[in-house]
Formats: structure tokens, C-alpha cells, sequence
């Protein structure tokens, strides 16, 4: 830990010039004592660092020492810088990791790069949620993350969705996908692949014995195959509908796809060259149950179903349930 310390000291430096000694024990989590010690044995090892005492002091290297580290480009630097806001590290416990490393990155880089690296990670923000999805359950990956790397067989409790009692596996694990935020474990169970959801694993514990995985098959593979057959099995139920045009980004950020599988080509502006507000444009929807159909009423009268009439109907059902209910309260 004092040489990773240490050479993260020596990079913080050489990146950022002179900087407070309880600004490097801040970032450090140490006290400044151990940053005097450290740059004491910094200074032993012939690294030519300094410190300054006083108000407008600080820890600083002598100008021109630099690491002999090169060789990314900007745009290669860019793309590390663009990676650290993916989140998966915070996931898999790696966040003190990710920064020691963007901070030896951020060293090697030549000088001309350096600014547009930094802006980077200033700039762009990737967020996985969708909308209006509310915090996710905390999802323990230490030990999938173990029978991963250790190549050993996992027994699983699992809760299915829809069920209330987990279910106990023993499944030989490939590897862990994040997709659009949520947390798989990717395994087979007796010989087929399946995914888990790392949120619905009740329990975890890693085996003693070696997992058992299909010759020759990887994770990407794998997945593939996974999502293949999600995104190809049956369509469920096909809805046309119109929307008011003012509604539709609403209804794209909402729904999302599925159950949103079909947009319009937006008419041209009216006469008085801006969009019509009111104006129905057509859309196509898929539910995988008929009662699905029931998450379009928050849309209200700005959304119409036109087929089959069998939704047309299940949305009646619903509004005048709603109706119903709010009729019996009292005023």
C-alpha cells in the first residue's frame, strides 16, 4: 500500500504542481505526518519533491521532472476518461482503484492532451437508468465477483420475478454483464445457459468445486445468444395507437423500447412553420400480456388505441375501475 501510495503522490504532483500537504492526506486517506514521511522517502529514493511550509505552501516537484510514461493519444486518453463515467467500477468496488489509475493516466499523458482528458471527464456524463425507474436495490457482487475470477461452481438462492420464495441453484458461471444498469450473472444450470439478475439473488455461496463450462464457449458468446432469444420470442400483444404530438416525447422517454417499438416520421411544420401540438401522429406499441395495456392511461386523452379492440376494451375496464373508485370516496 506505501509504494501505490507513493507513486500516486508522485503522479497527483506531476499532474497538478504544488499541492497542500492536507490536500494529498485528504485524497489519500492518511494523515499529512505519513505525506511528510512519504515525501521524505520520496526524496531518499532521488525523486527531486520538496515542501514548502507555510500558508502558501505545499508538496512540489522540482520543474521539468516528469515519468518517462507516453504513448496514448488524446483521443485513446479521452476514451479512458469517458469509461470512468460508466459506473460499473462503483458496482465491483473498484473506485479507489479507477482513480489511482486515471491518476497514473492523466501523468503519462504528453502535456498537450492533458486538458482535453480532464475536460472529458467534466463533460460527459453517462447516466444507465431510465427514467423515473427510483433507486435500485443494493446488489451485493462480492461473491459472484469471487466464483467468477476463482473459476468455481455457485449455489444460488433465487427469487424469480413474480415469486415471493427463492429457488436453489448451482449454476457454473461465465461472467457478469451490466445491461442498461442492472447486474446479470451469466451461467449455465445443468448445461443451458441462463442469465441472473444480481438483485434477485437472495443468497450466494462460492463451492469448493471447479466450475464446469462448455469447452471452448466465452461470455460474449454466451450473452449474445441470451439476448437473442429475449428480443426474438414472441411479440406478445401489437398495438397501433395515435398520440398528440405534443405528448410523444413524454411517451418515448416513459415507455421506452418495448413496449415502444415504432415511431413516425414527424409531419412537416403547419402553415405558420411550427409544430401542431395537437396534432395525432401514429405509433406501435408491444405488451406481453393484454393487461399491459393499462400503463397507457396515464397518458390520458392524448393517447388513443386503435387495435385490436380487445386493448381498446382492457383500457375501458381500467378507466372505469379508476372511475369507480374515485366515485366512492367521500367529497
Amino acid at each position: 500500500m506505501k509504494a501505490d501510495r507513493l507513486l500516486s503522490i508522485l503522479l497527483l504532483l506531476q499532474t497538478r504542481g504544488r499541492v497542500p500537504a492536507t490536500e494529498l492526506a485528504e485524497r489519500l486517506e492518511v494523515s499529512p505526518r505519513t505525506i511528510y514521511r512519504d515525501v521524505d522517502a520520496l526524496s531518499a529514493a532521488g525523486v527531486p519533491v520538496y515542501a514548502e511550509r507555510g500558508r502558501n505552501g505545499g508538496i512540489a516537484l522540482l520543474p521539468g521532472f516528469r515519468t518517462d510514461v507516453t504513448g496514448l493519444t488524446s483521443d485513446e486518453a479521452r476514451a479512458l476518461f469517458v469509461l470512468a463515467a460508466q459506473g460499473a467500477h462503483t458496482a465491483l468496488g473498484l473506485d479507489r482503484a479507477l482513480g489511482s489509475a486515471l491518476r497514473k493516466v492523466m501523468a503519462a499523458l504528453p502535456a498537450p492532451h492533458r486538458p482535453a482528458a480532464e475536460l472529458t471527464s467534466r463533460r460527459i456524463l453517462v447516466d444507465p437508468d431510465r427514467w423515473m425507474r427510483g433507486p435500485r436495490p443494493g446488489v451485493d457482487l462480492d461473491t459472484l465477483h469471487t466464483a467468477v475470477f476463482a473459476d468455481r461452481r455457485l449455489r444460488l438462492r433465487y427469487r424469480h420475478s413474480g415469486e415471493t420464495r427463492p429457488r436453489t441453484y448451482t449454476v457454473d458461471p461465465y461472467g457478469l454483464v451490466a445491461k442498461a444498469g442492472v447486474w446479470y450473472l451469466v451461467a449455465d444450470r445443468r448445461g443451458k445457459p441462463q442469465p441472473f439478475r444480481a438483485d434477485r439473488v437472495a443468497a450466494a455461496s462460492v463451492t469448493e468445486a471447479p466450475v464446469r463450462r462448455r469447452e471452448g464457449v466465452e461470455l460474449e458468446e454466451v450473452w449474445a445468444a441470451l439476448r437473442n432469444e429475449v428480443e426474438n420470442r414472441s411479440e406478445g400483444v401489437r398495438i397501433q395507437a395515435q398520440i398528440r404530438r405534443s405528448r410523444l416525447d413524454l411517451a418515448v422517454r416513459i415507455l421506452g423500447s418495448p413496449p415502444l417499438v415504432s415511431l413516425p416520421e414527424l409531419p412537416d411544420l403547419n402553415e405558420n412553420g411550427v409544430p401542431d401540438p395537437d396534432e395525432w401522429v401514429p405509433i406501435e406499441l408491444t405488451y406481453p400480456v393484454l393487461g399491459g395495456v393499462r400503463q397507457l392511461l396515464q397518458f390520458g386523452a392524448n393517447l388513443e388505441v386503435l387495435s385490436p379492440l380487445e386493448a381498446r376494451d382492457e383500457l375501458l375496464r381500467g378507466a372505469a375501475s379508476i372511475s369507480a373508485l374515485y366515485a366512492g370516496s367521500d367529497q
